[in-house]
C-alpha cells in the first residue's frame, strides 16, 4: 500500500486535479492507495478571512462565503461528469449551509473561539475531498471516501491538536484491514477529539495526516505531491542555481523542514521514521522528475552539506547580567515563562561564561516575550544584577544542514568566512553537538545574499558569480560590454567566474535587471530604460544587495568619483578608470583605501595609469614584497605621445589633436590631456601607491600651452586657439629637430618632488623610440638601482582601457 498526499497547488483547480488523478490512475495499477488531499488552493485563507469578518460584525463575510462556494462550484463544473454533478452540487450546498450557520454564529456573538475556528477551517479539506473522491471514482470505480475524523484522534488543543497515537493507530489498522477498495480518499489536516469535536493539526497538517496514515496502515512508501521537484539545496525562489536533492536522510530532512523548507511539514517525518517508511517528495506538474527520497540510508555524493535553509521574521532576545553567573535555575525560569506564554523558541545559544542567554523567536511574539521575561526577572533587574531583556527584530536564521558535516573539518570556518567576505554580519551562532546543523542569525535584508553566497560556496563547483553595476557605457564602456559578452563563456568554463551585468547607465538613461541583462541587447535596453539618476542608481544597487557586487565607473565625472565611499561601505567593490578619486585630496584617497579594507570590498583602478598596462599591479607587488620606490620617470599620456609622434611640418598641431580625439585617445575635453593635469593625476597616483603622501598642488606642471589656449572654456574656442598659436607649436618642433631630439611629455618623481612637462628627449633615452600611443614607466627602487624596472606598451585607446577594467573585474573574481 502506498499513501499519496496532494497539496493545495496540486488541487488548486480542475485542471490541476486532473493531473493528480492521472498520477493516481498510474499508481493504482500495481498498488492499493490511500490518497490524502488538502483544501483547494487559497480556500483555507478565505475561510479564515470570512471568520474574522463575521466575528468583527462585518457583513462582507457573506460575500466572501459566496466566493468560497463559487470556487467549488466552478471546480465541479470543470471536473465532474454531468451525470454526477447534481448530487455533488447538493452535497456541497448542504456543507456550505452548515458553514454559513457557523459564520452566522460568529457574527451574532461577535467572537471566534479556537474550537469554532477549527470547525470552520476544516471545511476546506471536507469540500475538496468530497469533490475529488467523486472525480477519482469516475476513473477508478473501487474508490471510497473516508472522513479522517473517524480515524485520527487528538486532544482538544484546537488549532494545533496533539495526536493520540494508540487510539489512532488502532482505528486505522482496523479500518484498512477490512477495507477492500483499491483507493481510499481522505481529507488531510483534520481530526477529532474524544468528544467528536473537529480539531486540526495547523498549517501543513495534511502532510502529518498522510504520515500518520502511512504508519498506521504499514504503507510501503509515503509520497508527498507538491509543485516543485523535491527538496532543494536552497529556496529556488531566492537562489536561482538551487537544485533538487536526490536523496536525503530523515534527520537532514527534518532539519531543513524545520528551518523553512516548506515542501515538507516538520512533524511529518516522525511517524514514518520509527517504521522506516521512505518518503518521496514529487512534483504533480512534472511527474516523471526524480524528486527527493527521504530514507534511513540516503545516497552520498561526497558533499557533507545537503542543503541551506532559513527562517524569516525572527527576533533575537538576549538576557544578560552578572546576576546569572553561577546562579542555578536562571535558564529554567527563562524557558518556563516562555512556555507559559506559548512562545516557540527556534534558536538558543548561551555563552560559556553564563553571562548571557540568547534565543530566537518569531517577530510577532517578541513584545509579549520581553514583557513576560522582564516581569519574571523584575527583582534582579531592579537590583541591576540582570539587564532588561534586549530585543532585536527583523532578523533571519540561516542554517547549513548535512548528516556528514561532523566528519569534515573546517565547515564552520568556510561558512563564516564566506558570509564575512560579503559583509553579512552574524548576530548569533548555534551548532548542535551532532554537528548536523550550523545556524546563524543575520539581518533579514541580507538573507538573499547569504543564501546565494553559501550556495555558491558549497554547491556550485566553486563558481563565483560577479554582479556588475556599470556607470558609463560610451566609447570605452561599449568595448567593455562587448568584451564581457565575448568572454562570458570562457570565464565560466575556465576560471569559474560567472559575470552578470545587473545595471547599466549613461548620462541619459539607465536599466536594471536583477537576473542579469542580456548583453546582446544592452544598447536597445538602455535606450528604453528609465531616466538616469545617480542617487536612484546608488539606491537600487544597495537595495538589491547582491553578493560579489561590483560598481564599475567608466566615466571621467567628478560627481561619480565622489560616491565610491557609499558603495565600499556596503561591501560593493569599485573598479574605475576614473582618475579623479585617487588623485583627489590625500585624506579622501586614504579613506577609500581604508573603507576597502574595512568592508572587504576591493577598490581597483589599474586603468588610472597606463590603460591596460599592469603598472599599478606591478607597483603593488614591489611595495608588498618590501621594495622601496626612490624614483619614477614616465611617459604616461598615450594621447600626448600620439600627438607628438605625429606632429610634423606637414601635419599641424591642430590637426593631430583633432585626429587623436577622433581615434578616442583624448578625453572628451582635450584640454585635460594637453594641459598636463591628466599626467599629473597619473604620477600622483603612482607616488601615493609607492607609499608617499602628496597632493596634486605639490606637482610642478610645466605646461607647454600658451595662456590663451588654457583660458578657453569650450572645445570650439580651444581648437581655434590652437590655430592662432600654431607658430608656438611649430617653434617647439623646430627646436626639437635642431637638438636631434623628440618631444615627449614626461612625468618625474625623485627626492620627494614631482613634476610634469614637455621635454626634449635625446636619442640615447629609452623614451626616444616610444611610438604611437605607447606609455613607458621606469621604477628605480632599492632593488632596481642601475637598471630600472621598465613597463612599456599601449597606454591609450578604448579597447585597451576596457581590457584593463575587465582585468580588474577578473581579479575580483579570483579573490
Amino acid at each position: 500500500m502506498i499513501v499519496l498526499k496532494f497539496g493545495g497547488t496540486s488541487v488548486a483547480n480542475a485542471q490541476n486535479i486532473k493531473l493528480a488523478i492521472q498520477i493516481i490512475e498510474n499508481k493504482v495499477k500495481n498498488n492499493k492507495l490511500v490518497v490524502v488531499v488538502s483544501a483547494l488552493s487559497g480556500v483555507t485563507d478565505l475561510l479564515l478571512k470570512t471568520s474574522h469578518e463575521a466575528a468583527s460584525k462585518d457583513e462582507s463575510y457573506k460575500t466572501t462565503l459566496e466566493e468560497i462556494k463559487q470556487k467549488h462550484v466552478e471546480t465541479i463544473s470543470n471536473l465532474i461528469s454531468i451525470k454526477n454533478q447534481k448530487a455533488l452540487f447538493e452535497t456541497i450546498e448542504a456543507e456550505i449551509e452548515h458553514l454559513k450557520t457557523l459564520f452566522d454564529g460568529c457574527y451574532l456573538l461577535g467572537e471566534l473561539s479556537p474550537r469554532t475556528s477549527d470547525a470552520i477551517v476544516s471545511y476546506g479539506e471536507i469540500l475538496s475531498s468530497k469533490i475529488i473522491s467523486i472525480a477519482i471514482k469516475e476513473k477508478v470505480e473501487e474508490t471510497i471516501f473516508k472522513d479522517s475524523r473517524e480515524l485520527l484522534k487528538t486532544n482538544s488543543n484546537f488549532g494545533k491538536a496533539t495526536i493520540n497515537y494508540s487510539a489512532t493507530y488502532s482505528l486505522i489498522s482496523n479500518y484498512f484491514n477490512s477495507s477492500k477498495e483499491k483507493i481510499v480518499l481522505l481529507p488531510g489536516f483534520i481530526a477529532s477529539d474524544e468528544k467528536g469535536n473537529t480539531t486540526t493539526f495547523g498549517r501543513g497538517g495534511s502532510d502529518f495526516t498522510a504520515a500518520i496514515l502511512a504508519n498506521g496502515c504499514k504503507a510501503t512508501s509515503l509520497e508527498i505531491w507538491t509543485d516543485v521537484n523535491g527538496m532543494f539545496t536552497a529556496n529556488p525562489k531566492l537562489v536561482n542555481q538551487a537544485k533538487p536533492i536526490k536523496s536525503i536522510s530523515y534527520q537532514e530532512a527534518m532539519e531543513l523542514s524545520h528551518f523553512g523548507a516548506k515542501v515538507l511539514y516538520p512533524p511529518t517525518i516522525q511517524p514514518v521514521l520509527s517504521t522506516n517508511i521512505p518518503i518521496w517528495i514529487k512534483n504533480t506538474f512534472d511527474a516523471e522528475a526524480n524528486g527527493t527520497l527521504v530514507s534511513n540510508n540516503p545516497e552520498t555524493n561526497g558533499n557533507p552539506v545537503k542543503g541551506i535553509s532559513h527562517i524569516e521574521d525572527i527576533a533575537l532576545l538576549t538576557l544578560e547580567g552578572s546576576g546569572m553567573i553561577g546562579v542555578a535555575g536562571s535558564s529554567k525560569r527563562l524557558f518556563e515563562v516562555l512556555s507559559k506564554e506559548n512562545v516557540n523558541v527556534v534558536f538558543i545559544t548561551q555563552a560559556s561564561s553564563e553571562h548571557s542567554i540568547c534565543i530566537g523567536i518569531l517577530n510577532n511574539d517578541a513584545e509579549k516575550a520581553k514583557n513576560a521575561i522582564d516581569e519574571t526577572f523584575e527583582l534582579e533587574i531592579a537590583q541591576h544584577k540582570i539587564n532588561p531583556c534586549m530585543v532585536e527584530k527583523d532578523l533571519c536564521i540561516v542554517a547549513l544542514v548535512g548528516e556528514n558535516m561532523k566528519n569534515h573539518q573546517g565547515l564552520s570556518g568556510k561558512m563564516f568566512s564566506t558570509l564575512g567576505k560579503n559583509n553579512v554580519n552574524i548576530r548569533a551562532i548555534a551548532q548542535g553537538a551532532s554537528e548536523r546543523n550550523i545556524s546563524v542569525v543575520i539581518n533579514k535584508n541580507d538573507v538573499k545574499k547569504a543564501l546565494n553566497t553559501l550556495h555558491e560556496r558549497f554547491f556550485e563547483d566553486n563558481t563565483k558569480q560577479i554582479n556588475l553595476f556599470v556607470m558609463g557605457v560610451g566609447n570605452v564602456g561599449e568595448k567593455f560590454m562587448d568584451q564581457i559578452h565575448t568572454q562570458k563563456k570562457f570565464l565560466k568554463e575556465n576560471l569559474k567566474i560567472n559575470v552578470r551585468v545587473i545595471a547599466i547607465s549613461n548620462s541619459r538613461k539607465m536599466h536594471f535587471n536583477e537576473d542579469g541583462i542580456a548583453l546582446k541587447d544592452w544598447k536597445e535596453l538602455i535606450n528604453k530604460g528609465e531616466n538616469a539618476n545617480l542617487l536612484e542608481f546608488i539606491h537600487k544597487t544597495k537595495q538589491l544587495n547582491l553578493r560579489n557586487s561590483v560598481f564599475v565607473d567608466i566615466t571621467a565625472n567628478d560627481v561619480v568619483a565622489s560616491i565610491y565611499d557609499q558603495f565600499l561601505k556596503e561591501n560593493i567593490a569599485v573598479v574605475t578608470c576614473n582618475k579623479i578619486a585617487c588623485s583627489s585630496k590625500y585624506d579622501n584617497y586614504k579613506n577609500l583605501k581604508k573603507l576597502s579594507r574595512k568592508y572587504n570590498a576591493p577598490f581597483l583602478f589599474e586603468t588610472n595609469v597606463g590603460a591596460g598596462l599592469p603598472i599599478i599591479d606591478t607597483l603593488k607587488h614591489l611595495v608588498a614584497s618590501g621594495d622601496k620606490v626612490n624614483k619614477i620617470q614616465a611617459v604616461l599620456s598615450g594621447s600626448l605621445n600620439f600627438i607628438f609622434n605625429n606632429f610634423s611640418e606637414t601635419y599641424s598641431f591642430h590637426d593631430v589633436v583633432k585626429e587623436a580625439g577622433v581615434q578616442g585617445f583624448t578625453e572628451p575635453d582635450p584640454k585635460i590631456d594637453l594641459s598636463g593635469i591628466d599626467v599629473a593625476r597619473k604620477i600622483l597616483i603612482l607616488i601615493r601607491e609607492s607609499g608617499y603622501q602628496m597632493e596634486i598642488e605639490d606637482i610642478e606642471n610645466k605646461s607647454f600651452l600658451p595662456a590663451e589656449c588654457m583660458s578657453t572654456t569650450d572645445n570650439t574656442s580651444f581648437f581655434d586657439s590652437l590655430i592662432k598659436n600654431a607658430s608656438h607649436f611649430d617653434n617647439l618642433l623646430k627646436e626639437a629637430n635642431e637638438k636631434n631630439s623628440r618631444l615627449k611629455f614626461v612625468a618625474t618623481f625623485e627626492n620627494g618632488k614631482a613634476s610634469v612637462g614637455l621635454e626634449f628627449i635625446p636619442q640615447e633615452s629609452p623614451f626616444y623610440n616610444l611610438e604611437g600611443k605607447d606609455n613607458i614607466v621606469q621604477f628605480y627602487t632599492d632593488r632596481y638601482v642601475d637598471q630600472p624596472l621598465l613597463i612599456k606598451g599601449a597606454g591609450a585607446g578604448a579597447a585597451v582601457t576596457a581590457s584593463g577594467i575587465f582585468a580588474d573585474v577578473v581579479r575580483i573574481g579570483n579573490v
